[in-house]
């Protein structure tokens, strides 16, 4: 349909309301993890000097304590490792990262473009958790990089480091990443070797929505301020070259430029207003099209997407800063192993046999969190909002342990398994770092949610 709609050149005819409303919904769905990206961008860099979470662009944000149910900026926030968010503008130049010794605690420091694709990833299972320093360059750069920084290109300008470093939680080890988070350092290029480089405040716009979470200001938009969003945004995040057909659909709705809603024709904006509900519906429905084992979705698509803006769509919409596979993924449940909505109202056994646990590598780990029906984390009696490998956990006499998943505590001698769940519908998020392929391929898949009442 989308080639019969677009046509050649002069050929193409004005498009009427239906076909403006298809093309639309494939212009939102390409274009909404940039806007999410930008929307991400503009809350967490909106102060002056890093503050917590928050940090000015080319600064680091370092996280120093997992965050806690009242912190809804980042949906699927994890509670097993430490963030250290940084977002650069390579509009003024290249970046240099600086990643010290882990010392063989586990970390990773992924990089994305605008368009949420992993650039690079230095880290435990890529460079062995060794120091290293890393050019992170913009399109339109032509420079060198001095001869032992690794150079690192983007697409875009708008670049988000998502470091992770793993943590237990206890105050010793928080100490610890502490130290290790404060290593990490970035600094224009031409500032790198300056032993005391100079770094810009950032600027505060006291226009920016603090409190309500990012994605959901994206979501909120109507199909007029989205489109001129995304047509400014992608000024300094080009397409690539292989969104060739894609670009074509942007510059037949108008988007290529400075995009006004009120300057296209009639039939064009009825279709374009339409657009939003119904692009959003399809993102979601992206869900129930992964791959299915159990009741959890098992999906490997992340990271790298070529032109499956659709899957693209649905991580960001999950949680930005979606991963290589090889280094982690996120098996995802909503439904029991029978298929039923997961809900507080009910109680759930997830049994882990030897087969059944996350196959990981010696320096890797699993964990499995709880989130309402949002992704965001929710408060409960014990402040308990994931079970780990890192856990003690109470055995059966045949060496298998039964998670319990419910709201209601389960009793002293089951509190060790006890995985609070809210009163609603719930999520549950699987999350397996530096995986073996017998996860990453599909051989292993994670064992049923049952429910027991």
């Amino acid at each position: 349909m989308t080639a019969s709609i677009l046509g050649s050149g002069a050929e193409q005819q004005p498009l009427n309301e239906e076909e403006a409303f298809q093309l639309g919904v494939s212009a939102y769905i390409y274009g909404y993890p940039l806007l999410v990206m930008d929307s991400l961008r503009r809350v967490t860099t909106n102060v002056a000097v890093p503050q917590g979470a928050l940090s000015p662009m080319g600064q680091f944000a370092h996280h120093r304590s997992f965050p806690g149910s009242s912190d809804r900026t980042i949906a699927g926030a994890s509670v097993d490792t430490l963030y250290s968010l940084a977002w650069l503008d390579l509009s003024r130049g290249p970046y240099v990262l600086h990643v010290p010794d882990a010392d063989n605690r586990f970390y990773m420091m992924p990089i994305l473009d605008g368009w949420t694709e992993v650039i690079g990833n230095p880290g435990t299972r890529t460079t062995g958790g060794k120091a290293g320093d890393y050019a992170i360059t913009g399109p339109q750069w032509t420079g060198a990089v001095p001869a032992e920084v690794e150079q690192l290109t983007s697409g875009t300008n708008m670049v988000l480091l998502v470091g992770r470093t793993y943590s237990s939680g206890t105050a010793q080890d928080y100490e610890a990443v502490h130290a290790l988070q404060d290593q990490y350092t970035l600094v224009p290029l031409s500032m790198f070797g300056n032993p005391s480089p100079r770094l810009d405040e950032g600027v505060v716009d006291s226009s920016i929505d603090m409190t309500t979470p990012p994605r959901d200001q994206i979501d909120n938009l109507g199909a007029a301020e989205f489109f001129a969003r995304f047509s400014r945004l992608l000024k300094d995040n080009p397409p690539t070259p292989q969104d060739a057909p894609m670009v074509e659909i942007l510059n037949r709705l108008g988007l290529v430029g400075d995009f006004d809603m009120s300057k296209v024709s009639s039939s064009v904006a009825q279709g374009l207003s339409r657009v939003p509900e119904t692009a959003r519906k399809e993102i979601q429905r992206q869900y129930a099209r992964q791959r299915q084992a159990n009741g959890w979705m098992v999906s490997t698509g992340s990271g790298h997407y070529g032109t499956d803006y659709l899957q693209r769509a649905l991580v960001a919409y999950i949680g930005v800063g979606g991963n290589l596979p090889a280094d982690a993924f996120y098996p995802i449940a909503r439904f029991d192993g029978d298929g039923k909505v997961l809900n507080g109202a009910s109680r759930y056994v997830m049994r882990l046999t030897q087969a059944d646990v996350p196959p990981i590598h010696p320096q890797g780990f699993w964990s499995v969190t709880t989130y309402d029906s949002e992704y965001f984390l929710v408060a409960n009696s014990i402040n308990r909002s994931s079970l780990s490998s890192r856990d003690k956990f109470q055995e059966n006499p045949d060496g298998s342990a039964d998670l319990y998943i419910q709201n209601e505590f389960p009793g002293a001698d089951k509190q060790a398994n006890w995985l609070p769940a809210p009163e609603g519908e719930f999520i549950l998020m699987l999350r397996l770092y530096w995986p073996k392929d017998e996860a990453v391929n599909g051989a292993w898949v994670p064992p049923p949610v049952r429910r027991v009442d």
